[in-house]
């Protein structure tokens, strides 16, 4: 009951046709019960040998009621699906828009074929069982209420005998619907199980990894495994819907052998007249029909449920990151980037993900254990801070924090001296920018990757920041120029390319502070070479956090960090670390001994 009310939360702004479509209903279910009352009345006309311009008219008021009732159950369906499909919009935008509030770390627990799974299958499950449910229900019901008037009004011994058998529609339809609603969970599960399988392997770094280690037959048996699995519960559902219609079917023939044999017998005694013993009989069929598609309908809203109740466990999932009501700007001109004893520890799966989106049986509780203990540092409008430090040590969080993809457990993170917590999401995605070191791109065209940074810009801005990044060469020999598709995640652009075209969005964002998390880290010396060139356009002017993994790159940096295990244990320029002969100069002189080895002199 808690799915249905929440069901009908989302068919509130669909009032009107609803109204409309209830109405039309209740006199869609007169006709159609008024058709066999008509039809009794032509019966006794003939017995009685009547005037035949009344078996006429009869006649011909049938055949306008059953026009009419056709033109009303198309309008009733297109109202029905109308309000099916609108409701499905809603809730279908409602999780995608609540999918993009969730935090980080939430998508990198979820497997993206479960989470597609639930905007898509079981979203068009119940959007399929709603839209196709709706229209019956309600004429049904009250099809039902008015069938059962009129033969009580009728007979009332031949019509509480046919009741009598109504215990045999409903107690299978409630097992039925229950073994249905869990073998469509079974269903689902596995249907979502695939779609992640096929999400990773098929997408271009996963194909490799299955072709590099040679494993294509177990990869087959395997998804082979789950469709089969899919393929049975399918067979089994279809089996128990055509079981239970069968036996339904059976019943409402035996109701009908009932009336028109105690019917006859009425009517032979002159109890009955033989035009209602005919009205009964068409009557009957508009007892049991609804009672078939009610009980076939509450199969279908288990199934459809179990769908509903999969989406809204992702709606019901609270984002750990909030904007406030009143959210301020950060101040116009060069913005301060500011740490101030900031503790942090990555929250535990049962706050962020859902078993089901990760296909386990149950959440992994650990978490919360502090890895940034105290961090402080300030960056003045225009200065470079680098971090450098062990791989763990820190670096990256820290960097994942500037932009708010986290929140800090205690201190304050600032932005032009406002806490970032104070800041609307819109403020902090002007202010900065950010560059990682995977360089990722949608599976869209030069044009689209490059305005998702500003999508009013034009060509000329997009050929310029290209120009600034080292990249409009590329671009200008690729076949269709600005509107080349650079694949999924930009695989068709080497890696080098690939992070260039991000500092070139960079650049046309135009924002005031620039955060690189090892942006040249996975490069060769060329790639490199060009990259750090772009860079230097990108940073030029602006507030800049950089992690470094070359040490050769961040020598000019107003202010070196160097973190171990969450803490800054060492700050002050190139010269003044390589000076201390602390953990800087131990770095930096381990990782120039390493290139020495692997460049033997004379090379």
């Amino acid at each position: 009951m808690a799915t249905v009310r929440r069901i009908l939360g989302f068919a509130r702004p669909h009032r009107s046709r609803l109204i409309r479509f209830t109405l039309l209903s209740v006199v869609g279910a007169v006709l159609a019960v008024a058709g066999p009352v008509l039809a009794g009345r032509v019966v006794d006309a003939i017995v009685r040998g009547a005037d035949d311009g009344l078996v006429v008219r009869l006649a011909v008021i049938i055949a306008v009621i059953a026009a009419a009732d056709a033109a009303l159950g198309l309008t009733v369906r297109w109202l029905s699906a109308s309000i099916g499909e609108g409701l499905i919009l809603d809730l279908r935008t409602a999780v995608f828009d609540h999918v993009q509030k969730m935090p980080v770390a939430f998508f990198t627990r979820t497997r993206t074929g479960a989470l597609v799974s639930r905007l898509n299958n079981d979203v068009i499950g119940a959007q399929r069982a709603f839209a196709d449910t709706l229209s019956g229900v309600v004429g049904n019901l009250v099809t039902l209420l008015l069938t059962v008037v009129v033969m009580v009004s009728l007979s009332w011994r031949i019509t509480l005998l046919a009741l009598l058998l109504l215990p045999v529609f409903m107690l299978p339809a409630r097992r039925m619907g229950a073994r249905l609603a869990r073998l469509s969970l079974e269903a689902a599960d596995l249907n979502s199980a695939m779609s992640n399988r096929m999400t990773e392997r098929f997408s271009a770094p996963g194909a490799t990894l299955v072709k590099l280690f040679g494993r294509p037959a177990e990869e087959s048996a395997e998804f082979a495994a789950r469709a089969a699995r899919v393929r049975d519960i399918g067979v089994r559902s279809a089996m128990l819907q055509a079981l239970f219609v069968t036996a339904l079917t059976l019943v409402s023939a035996l109701a009908l052998a009932l009336v028109y044999g105690l019917g006859g017998f009425y009517a032979i005694r002159g109890d009955l007249d033989a035009g209602s013993v005919v009205a009964l009989a068409l009557l009957l069929t508009r007892l049991y029909a609804p009672l078939t598609a009610l009980a076939g309908a509450r199969v279908e809203i288990m199934s459809a449920l179990v769908s509903f109740a999969r989406v809204f466990e992702v709606l019901d999932l609270k984002p750990l990151i909030a904007e406030k009501d009143d959210p301020r700007t950060v101040p116009d001109g060069p913005v301060a980037v500011e740490f101030d004893d900031v503790h942090f520890g990555y929250p535990s799966a049962d706050k962020v993900s859902l078993a089901s989106l990760e296909e386990v049986a149950q959440l992994d509780t650990r978490g919360g254990v502090e890895v940034l203990h105290g961090v402080s540092f300030k960056a003045e409008p225009g200065q470079m801070i680098a971090l450098v430090g062990s791989s763990g040590a820190g670096k990256s969080t820290i960097a994942q924090l500037l932009p708010r993809l986290y929140d800090a457990d205690r201190g304050s993170i600032r932005l032009g001296g406002t806490d970032v917590r104070d800041l609307s999401a819109d403020a902090v995605r002007d202010t900065l920018g950010m560059v990682t070191q995977d360089g990722h791109l949608f599976h869209e065209s030069v044009r689209d990757n490059l305005r998702l940074a500003r999508p009013d810009a034009t060509d000329d801005e997009l050929w310029d920041v290209l120009r600034r990044a080292r990249l409009d060469a590329l671009v200008e020999a690729l076949p269709d120029g600005l509107d080349t598709v650079v694949g999924e995640r930009g695989y068709r652009l080497s890696g080098g390319e690939r992070q260039r075209l991000t500092i070139a969005r960079l650049l046309l964002a135009r924002q005031r502070v620039v955060v690189l998390d090892e942006a040249t880290a996975h490069l060769d010396a060329t790639s490199e070479a060009a990259v750090q060139e772009a860079l230097t356009e990108a940073l030029d002017g602006r507030t800049a956090v950089v992690i470094a993994h070359r040490l050769s790159t961040i020598r000019a940096a107003d202010q070196i960090l160097v973190i171990e295990a969450g803490r800054v244990v060492e700050r002050g320029t190139h010269t003044e670390l390589l000076a201390r002969g602390g953990r800087y100069e131990e770095l930096y002189r381990t990782q120039f001994d390493q290139k020495a080895v692997k460049e033997p002199a004379g090379v």
